[in-house]
């Protein structure tokens, strides 16, 4: 056989990529787990985003991430896109911050089909879906209830009874956004508080804009607006001061995203509640990666991990 200088250089090429990836630095056996996330038009899932990034680099020996999200809060075909996709790239696990509580839940029972473990966190998928598919998903979050009632208590100490609120609701359906508007409820009917209203805000500033100022304009007589995140609280905000009625009109959020301490600081926004975004997908990410390590099965995880939610004030440390 004649060897040609070129055919020396393949080989010899050939022998050193082989050998490169057959070392443990280029090992295939690291997790690839992807973060799914709602809107990152929402600052609180860019900070969820830059918590899991700062987690991944300082395990980048123990797994690879793959983070996304859509576009806008409603976008529930694209977020199942993202999962489909996900599948593609064959990641080990999904961590998933839902758009929708049920229309997610049939893309995740065809995850968990191809072997993949989902965690699901922030917004909790259907209990009932769930069911009906025969799957299980656990939930690592925040009371989301007991997170709004907190801030609803705080908000009736400023009030009397027979005052008048609206309720500002994220996307209605789904399961966190549900549960704060209950929250919310809660508080006000332990206050005697009457709510006129509950309108959805879609979880956007211009919506939440849009819901606060028809509110306002409805019901003079309002005292408060109930935000079911923050960037609706900023919304309203905007709409309380277009109407005249800032100092007269109080608000308040839910996230305590960045945007947002400027108002607290100077009362436009009385109260907003902390549930740790950038711990939220960590807390998911951890759970999956010591699953994966365990090898323990979908069906074995544990229904729920609750997280942290505390009240923030202007007067919070």
């Amino acid at each position: 056989m004649r060897f040609t200088r070129r055919s020396v250089q393949t080989a010899a090429a050939l022998a050193v990529v082989g050998s490169l990836l057959a070392s443990p630095a280029f090992a295939q056996d690291k997790p690839k787990i992807a973060l799914i996330m709602k809107s990152l038009a929402n600052e609180f899932f860019r900070t969820m985003e830059d918590g899991a990034k700062a987690h991944q680099k300082a395990h980048a020996k123990e797994y690879t991430l793959v983070a996304n999200g859509i576009k806008n809060e409603t976008d529930t075909a694209a977020q199942i896109k993202m999962i489909e996709q996900a599948m593609a790239q064959k990641v080990s696990a999904i961590v998933l911050a839902p758009a929708d509580s049920k229309a997610l839940v049939p893309v995740v029972k065809t995850a968990i089909d191809k072997g993949i473990l989902v965690v699901n966190i922030d917004n909790q998928l259907d209990a009932d879906a769930l069911k009906e598919k025969n799957i299980t998903v656990p939930f690592v979050g925040p009371d989301n209830r007991a997170g709004a009632k907190l801030v609803g208590d705080h908000l009736t100490k400023t009030l009397k009874a027979g005052d008048k609120v609206g309720i500002i609701e994220g996307v209605s359906t789904t399961f966190n956004a549900q549960q704060r508007t209950l929250g919310y409820q809660d508080a006000m009917k332990a206050a005697n508080i009457t709510v006129v209203g509950v309108q959805s805000g879609n979880w956007e500033i211009e919506k939440g804009n849009t819901v606060a100022a028809g509110m306002m304009r409805e019901h003079p007589d309002l005292v408060a607006l109930l935000a079911g995140n923050d960037s609706m609280a900023l919304g309203a905000v905007a709409a309380v001061k277009a109407a005249g009625k800032t100092g007269k009109v109080q608000v308040v959020g839910y996230d305590n995203i960045g945007a947002i301490k400027p108002m607290l600081a100077d009362g436009r926004v009385l109260a907003t509640a902390d549930q740790y975004a950038a711990k939220q997908a960590v807390f998911g990410i951890e759970l999956a990666q010591k699953a994966l390590a365990a090898k323990t099965p979908q069906n074995q995880l544990p229904a729920t991990v609750k997280t942290d939610v505390v009240l923030v004030t202007k007067d919070s440390k």
